[in-house]
């Protein structure tokens, strides 16, 4: 009874299937059809007009982003928990070939605008330091708390009046626009860049790098290539995406995992460190009560001494789930 992450889920067979059909011959690298038709396929769902280019991670997926937004000298506002700072092993700074990651605070993982406008006030405007060029926040954040359009519509004015660029990680986006019952463009409002995650969400190997900004898609195509990311059957990854979107599978799938987080915060009631706005819950758990838990077959990701994180997926077993939950109201 696993509730490791929701990367270990399986593939939703719809992207099997949409993978067997695209095994025929197609002109190779990003030439296909299945990927010429990416743009379009996103600039519906959002509402305007974008580039989505396929990537095969979501390291890959921010890094060329923020390769695409800041300079080599430059710096990169977020939060001190956040992703490419903690777990993309100096992935970001490989990328931009030497960009800063400078660091702030806020309550959930989440950083305010703010948080962003006393970070800039606070670096002098000489060559002595690293300029900031950007800013990127997660949707949902790290600890699974959810950005409000209200917040994001803070951040995105902070950053133009201030002449930042802004970039999202949208590992778990679908999960932000399911809990928030918005539009997906509504989820990540100003954004220049968002890095759409669909393998947390019953995809296999395929995420997406949507640009809000059509004049960074040909730099980010330059630099995927540069960076070894350009397969050359890329329209298994491209067809993996377009089955996401078909008939808004992705936001079904989010709708699934989020129903089962929901379900084991009911039962873990004051033992909840935050609030659960995706499809991850961290709450408070001692030593024995965690050997506890493992002992009875439930699989998780301890978080410090005294905590544990568990993740539910889109095909998470409700008897698994509703076993854990009744677990967990007894410890």
């Amino acid at each position: 009874m696993q509730f490791l992450s929701d990367n270990a889920a399986s593939v939703h067979p719809a992207l099997w299937a949409a993978m067997h059909a695209a095994d025929a011959p197609q002109a190779p690298y990003d030439g296909d059809d299945l990927s010429a038709a990416l743009d379009a396929a996103f600039s519906a769902l959002f509402g305007r007009p974008c580039a989505a280019l396929w990537v095969a991670s979501g390291t890959a997926a921010n890094c060329l982003a923020l390769a695409c937004l800041v300079q080599p000298h430059g710096g990169v506002i977020c939060h001190e928990q956040a992703h490419i700072e903690h777990h993309e092993g100096g992935a970001p700074g490989f990328f931009t070939h030497g960009a800063k990651l400078i660091l702030g605070q806020g309550h959930g993982c989440k950083i305010t605008g703010s948080e962003i406008e006393r970070i800039w006030a606070g670096i002098g405007k000489d060559v002595h330091e690293v300029q900031p060029q950007a800013v990127s926040i997660s949707q949902t954040s790290e600890l699974g708390c959810t950005y409000r359009p209200d917040e994001l519509a803070g951040i995105a004015e902070t950053c133009r009046r201030l002449g930042l660029r802004l970039h999202i990680d949208g590992a778990r986006f679908a999960n932000a626009v399911a809990f928030l019952g918005c539009t997906p463009w509504a989820a990540c409002a100003g954004a220049d860049a968002l890095s759409f995650g669909f393998i947390k969400n019953g995809g296999m190997s395929a995420e997406a790098l949507v640009l809000f900004d059509p004049d960074l898609a040909e730099l980010a195509r330059i630099r995927r290539k540069r960076a070894g990311h350009l397969q050359s059957k890329g329209r298994y990854l491209a067809a993996q995406l377009l089955a996401m979107l078909d008939g808004d599978l992705w936001l079904a799938n989010a709708r699934q995992a989020n129903l089962g987080a929901q379900e084991l915060a009911a039962a873990a009631g004051e033992r909840l460190l935050y609030p659960v706005e995706a499809n991850e819950v961290f709450l408070k758990v001692s030593v024995a009560e965690r050997a506890a838990l493992r002992a009875a077959g439930f699989g998780f990701y301890d978080w410090g001494d005294h905590a544990a994180r568990l993740v539910t997926a889109w095909n998470s077993d409700p008897d698994h789930v509703a076993a854990l939950a009744k677990a967990i109201a007894a410890l």
